[in-house]
């Protein structure tokens, strides 16, 4: 990988800029980079945007050449990054193949229907393309099922949850406060449902034990046996569905 930077000055690596005018180039794909300072960054974070560019968030006093450097470093990252939004994108291709329940299935519009492999889901109103109607369609079905799930799950364990709620996280499958407020990522309906009920026993879980401590873990692997597994499910598939 190659860091292709025009001269910027000493001072103006000292303070940064919202656009830096460089890419980097990984294999034969070169990828524009933008800067973007953060006060209460800790640490340098490198994005790939929606578009297919990097973006490099630089903490308050940290040196924009830092970032790049930091960037230039995680070529291997960035391949596979890549890879993974081609084989996304190209599942609205003939033949291609999207997640739903753990499997890989095709997606066919109707005009009234969505079909997901053997299943029929209704095509939500408004939605034109396939990823559109396909998120749309798999997001009323995590709404209708997600929530029941967890209080399921919950109760099953003598929990109490006091609201669950289903958002569009990008880069987290749940999250539970301390008032027993859930919020579980729709795409949980992509994945395997073992794997599915692991994200919301490791959020239920936080209830006992508000970290990730070897307590907390001990909590997760007496409600759910299969954790590792589970954990390496998302590992090898996570970035697929984000």
């Amino acid at each position: 990988m190659q860091l292709v930077l025009p001269w910027i000055s000493p001072k103006r690596l000292v303070t940064g800029v919202e656009k830096a005018p460089a890419s980097i180039e990984v294999g034969p794909h070169s990828y524009p980079v933008t800067i973007a300072r953060h006060r209460r960054a800790r640490r340098y974070v490198l994005r790939m945007t929606p578009d297919g560019a990097l973006r490099i968030t630089v903490p308050r006093g940290a040196s924009v050449a830092g970032g790049l450097a930091f960037a230039t470093g995680q070529g291997a990252w960035i391949a596979r990054e890549h890879a993974r939004r081609v084989l996304r994108n190209g599942a609205w291709s003939d033949g291609g193949l999207v997640w739903f329940r753990g499997q890989r299935v095709r997606v066919e519009l109707a005009e009234t229907t969505i079909a997901v492999g053997s299943q029929a889901l209704p095509r939500p109103r408004g939605a034109s393309n396939p990823p559109e109607a396909f998120e749309a369609a798999l997001r009323t079905v995590a709404n209708t099922e997600l929530p029941a799930r967890c209080v399921e799950l919950a109760q099953r364990h003598g929990l109490t949850v006091s609201r669950v709620t289903i958002r569009n996280q990008r880069s987290r499958w749940g999250s539970c406060s301390s008032r027993g407020a859930v919020a579980l990522n729709w795409r949980l309906i992509q994945m395997p449902p073992e794997v599915s009920d692991y994200v919301i026993l490791h959020e239920l879980m936080h209830l006992k034990q508000p970290n990730h401590s070897r307590q907390f873990w001990r909590e997760v692997a007496a409600v759910c046996e299969g954790w590792r597994a589970a954990e390496q499910w998302l590992r090898a598939h996570g970035r697929e569905l984000l």
